[in-house]
């Protein structure tokens, strides 16, 4: 029995900020996803992944982010990478969020920096007449791995953030938008979706649960 959704924020909740990265290559005349492979290699102890656990400062992953990319060649500062994370909300997710509101508990679990946790959406956002605060409003809890010090796809986020929510894994159903993200929580007995499109990742979690979303 379903008793808890889980919910990745970047990519899942707001789309996914590779596309900004994508059109920053684009007009850098740098190789499309070079920043996503940038990342993807030593992935849990590169210069993300440390910022994310808040074990580095954002000056300190300006520069080594900058180092990680001349390895392949190109010269990115982390700051600039930086600028590219926010995406567009999407409207159908925060109604989803809304409708199961009391029904189940709902976690938000993300990868994300300290320092950038309370900024507002930016202003091209305003049109979904949402705010941040509103949204996150919608969440039971937040697991936060630069508040935690474990990230995902550490086995331990998802039992901690289990613990939080006071559910087993087997009760948890998750999304996000990273297959990498999805495989330890399937491990531990969660239902995941994979989150590419949002009609067809909701629609998935209707049939994973009994009242209506849609």
């Amino acid at each position: 029995m379903i008793k808890a959704v889980f919910w990745d924020f970047g990519g899942v909740i707001t789309s996914s900020p590779f596309d900004s990265f994508n059109v920053f290559e684009e007009s850098q005349n740098l190789p499309k996803d070079i920043i996503r492979k940038i990342n993807s290699t030593n992935p849990d102890n590169n210069a993300w992944a440390k910022l994310e656990r808040s074990e580095i400062d954002q000056e300190t992953f300006d520069s080594l982010f900058e180092l990680e990319s001349q390895e392949f060649g190109f010269s990115i500062r982390g700051k600039q990478v930086l600028t590219l994370l926010k995406g567009q909300i999407r409207p159908e997710m925060v109604k989803a969020l809304k409708k199961i509101k009391n029904k189940l508990v709902q976690g938000c679990l993300t990868n994300n920096i300290q320092s950038t946790n309370n900024q507002e959406i930016q202003k091209e956002n305003t049109s979904t007449s949402i705010s941040h605060q509103e949204i996150m409003g919608l969440f039971d809890f937040v697991f936060e791995s630069s508040k935690e010090n474990v990230r995902k796809p550490d086995p331990r986020f998802y039992e901690l953030a289990c613990d939080r929510g006071k559910v087993n894994p087997r009760e948890v159903v998750f999304l996000d938008d990273l297959g990498i993200n999805l495989k330890p929580a399937r491990a531990l007995g969660m239902k995941t979706i994979k989150v590419i499109k949002a009609d067809l990742a909701l629609r998935e979690l209707q049939d994973l649960i009994d009242f209506p979303i849609l």
